[in-house]
């Protein structure tokens, strides 16, 4: 079980972790070894998220998600298997968190008689610097 917050788990069974070769140069030992990790987890079917904490992530998640609803994360930043491990997990559990913090709702505010002012007199005030500029009129 990893913790999320408190009150919510998620069972490391959802979690499906794949090595494959990182790509990029290193020469021997990145055409040798499988050290980057890749982690895979079925937002869609997770019973351990609440709904709308699934939603938020597949929203967050973006460009990761599958088509199927399954978030890839990759990383190959590390030599180890253990630590590009460890990195997909931390990265795993931010986005979570974030997804189950609730986004606050917007209050409608109405704009103040003063900036009401103020905009007026900037418009005023731009209006005046464009007609100074133009050429003066000649009236016979």
């Amino acid at each position: 079980m990893i913790k999320i917050t408190s009150e919510i788990f998620l069972n490391e069974d959802e979690i499906k972790m794949r090595f494959i070769r990182a790509s990029g140069p290193g020469g021997q030992n990145v055409n040798k070894v499988s050290t980057a990790a890749q982690l895979h987890f079925d937002v869609a079917n997770s019973p351990s998220l609440p709904y709308d904490a699934r939603q938020r992530l597949i929203q967050l998640a973006g460009h990761k998600m599958t088509e199927n609803g399954v978030l890839v994360i990759t990383a190959r930043k590390h030599r180890t298997q253990e630590q590009n491990r460890q990195e997909t997990l931390a990265r795993l559990l931010i986005l979570i968190r974030q997804a189950l913090q609730k986004p606050k709702k917007r209050r409608k505010t109405k704009a103040t008689l003063a900036s009401k002012k103020r905009r007026l007199e900037a418009k005023h005030r731009h209006s005046q610097k464009k007609r100074l500029r133009q050429k003066p009129k000649i009236t016979e």
